[in-house]
């Protein structure tokens, strides 16, 4: 809103803004240091703000980045996985290290057992005190056996539970990592996995359909209404084909206003009742966004379908359910097509109508 307003009274944009302050306040123009300004100017959270009022008109480096790392955990993912990759390496090494040290005991004590035996079994007549000493020998070499072995086998308890604990952190980080920071439903590169995983089991391709769906003239609404007004609206339409999508919908933004859905053991009529659903409530939506609940809506959505089946791979089923897309973006949008129909039906329009949008 406040880009939207910044334009219609001829005032400097955001970016422009933004800009102007971090200069102002001796700060470099790092794209992390431009997301915290960007958060505090268009008031994203109230908590952030305050921290970031806290620092003062010089805030170091330092404390900008300690913000960063706190309200920005995107930033840092690479490093996350990284770190916690090197704790699951160092423990690995321990417990390689402890198994090294058990087998060292194993075969030490087997020395022994070798050495002691083949002094019973010799020719001459073993005294009393001579067996006393193997006994004594053997006993020492059984108690310090186990007792090593019990050491060791307190420490692979901890270093297991410590490996453990590393499995839930990285898995953890790969859902982060695979989280559209905006919308926080699967982003691309997980879109990209999932299609994949289904041509690599042909039951696979009988159970599974993708539908794409792109909010329409969203260009223009971002231009009219400024980008954060626009990621908001985002986020709400996220939310309303997750929530319509249910469990048997994998639901990815694949791009800037488009949204995949990978859906799980529906038939056809049954992706598109789900794609209906979702349009429907996209339609109905009053998008109310800021303190005073302004309503940027009516919005819609196009949307397209392709079952698994019919394509031949992941790159043909997406291009297969783009297509659909956008026969609905050319017969008039806030609709939902199936690529079965409109091969049927012999559709001959240009299908990339939308990129003018």
């Amino acid at each position: 809103m406040l880009q939207a307003a910044s334009a219609r009274e001829g005032k400097p944009d955001i970016a422009t803004m933004i800009a102007a302050r971090m200069r102002q306040m001796g700060v470099t123009g790092l794209p992390r240091n431009y997301e915290i300004f960007y958060a505090v100017e268009t008031g994203t959270s109230e908590e952030l703000s305050r921290e970031f009022g806290q620092l003062g008109d010089r805030p170091s480096q330092r404390a900008l980045d300690e913000l960063s790392r706190k309200y920005f955990t995107s930033n840092n993912r690479d490093q996350i996985v990284q770190s916690a990759q090197e704790q699951v390496s160092e423990s690995t090494t321990d417990i390689l290290a402890l198994m090294q040290r058990e087998q060292n005991s194993i075969e030490k004590f087997c020395t022994i057992l070798d050495k002691t035996s083949g002094g019973l079994e010799g020719p001459n007549a073993l005294s009393r005190d001579v067996l006393q000493k193997v006994v004594g020998i053997m006993a020492a070499a059984t108690h310090t056996t186990l007792e090593q072995g019990r050491t060791i086998s307190r420490a692979m308890q901890e270093k297991t539970a410590e490996l453990d604990e590393m499995k839930t952190k990285l898995a953890r980080y790969k859902r982060l990592a695979e989280t559209d920071p905006l919308t926080r439903v699967w982003n691309r590169r997980a879109f990209d996995r999932r299609m994949a995983e289904i041509y690599n089991d042909g039951r696979e391709v009988m159970f599974n359909a993708l539908i794409l769906a792109d909010i329409d003239g969203f260009k223009a609404f971002n231009d009219r209404h400024g980008h954060p007004v626009g990621d908001k609206v985002l986020q709400m339409v996220a939310h309303l084909i997750s929530q319509k999508s249910g469990q048997c919908g994998f639901v990815a933004r694949t791009g800037g206003e488009e949204f995949a859905i990978i859906v799980d053991g529906k038939s056809e009529d049954g992706v598109y009742e789900l794609a209906e659903h979702a349009r429907t409530a996209i339609a109905q939506a009053e998008f109310s966004i800021g303190p005073t609940a302004q309503q940027f809506g009516p919005l819609s959505i196009s949307l397209g379908i392709c079952m698994a089946s019919e394509a031949s791979d992941a790159e043909d089923l997406y291009a297969k359910a783009d297509r659909a897309l956008y026969a609905s973006k050319s017969d008039g949008r806030n609709r939902t097509s199936r690529f079965s129909k409109i091969t049927k039906g012999g559709f001959a329009k240009n299908w990339l109508l939308y990129k003018g949008e």
